[in-house]
């Protein structure tokens, strides 16, 4: 036998891998990610089980219930206001959603690419409404929409959130990121600006108008405070102000609020599904490009 014979081949060397050392940090930073991915997943996994009790379990420290049942979501779904709830969250998120996509899309490009005295100032107030606390906010918005008759109204619950700062604020800040030879190729080729800002541009921020519209979404529809102040019949609740009422001042139902809310999660799961694979192609390709 030659040494030749007893030389190992290359596909043996290819094959084997020298063992992976890794360090403490490594396993103190996957024991951190572990412990916040509890605390997050807790609260869902406790709401989720407070709903399959029966009353008297509610108090229960029991993550899972001795008696299972699902008679709180039959009692929740046969209750006719939950559907007019649900249906009042999901047209004012819709309709606000789609309003600051335009509309905060449309500003931020309007401050990135136009050249014009004073868009700095009128950027910079922009940016300074983001200082102003909403509870602050809350007094003027109701006397002016007592003024003009939008109490107890679909207008008067969204006119707050149709347009924000923060997202003019994030839409400008992407649009700095679209090459301006790509807006003059459209303005040569004899497109106007909207054509421009709709055609051009809006494709190459999906990233953050999928952001936005998460952002949008999970604000508006779990908003309490101001539509519980600017509604005042049962029939214009939104599921957050609605879910409050089950009980009474003597006791809270918090299997009902519980299962109310195990419910309500279901549209706020399919919009993250829908739009996080845009945030996770722009991560990647702003990854490549860098």
């Amino acid at each position: 036998m030659t040494a030749t014979d007893i030389r190992p081949s290359s596909d043996t060397l290819l094959t084997t891998k020298a063992p992976v050392k890794r360090s403490y940090g490594q396993y103190i930073r996957w024991l951190l990610l572990f412990l916040g991915g509890i605390a997050m997943v807790m609260p869902i996994a406790w709401m989720i089980s407070t709903s399959l009790k029966w009353p008297h379990e509610v108090y229960n420290l029991k993550l899972i219930p001795d008696e299972p049942t699902i008679e709180n979501y039959t009692y929740v779904l046969e209750d006719g206001r939950f559907y007019g709830w649900f249906m009042n969250s999901i047209i004012i998120a819709v309709i606000t959603t789609v309003s600051n996509i335009l509309f905060d899309s449309l500003v931020g490009y309007t401050l990135c690419k136009f050249k014009f005295p004073g868009r700095y100032i009128i950027f910079i107030a922009i940016l300074s409404t983001l200082m102003i606390p909403t509870e602050m906010l809350v007094i003027p918005w109701y006397i002016m929409s007592q003024n003009f008759g939008w109490l107890d109204t679909y207008w008067g619950i969204m006119f707050p959130g149709l347009m924000t700062a923060f997202g003019t604020f994030l839409m400008k800040q992407f649009f700095e990121t679209v090459p301006d030879d790509f807006l003059e190729a459209a303005r040569i080729d004899g497109l106007n600006e909207l054509q421009i800002w709709w055609s051009v541009a809006m494709p190459l921020v999906k990233p953050a108008l999928a952001a936005l519209a998460i952002f949008v979404f999970l604000g508006n529809w779990t908003a309490f405070i101001w539509p519980l102040i600017v509604t005042n019949s049962p029939e214009m609740y939104t599921v957050p102000v609605g879910l409050s009422g089950f009980g009474d001042e003597a006791d809270v139902a918090w299997e009902l609020i519980m299962t109310g809310a195990a419910i309500s999660t279901i549209p706020t799961l399919i919009v993250f599904i829908v739009f996080q694979r845009f945030i996770i192609r722009g991560v990647v390709m702003a990854g490549l490009k860098g």
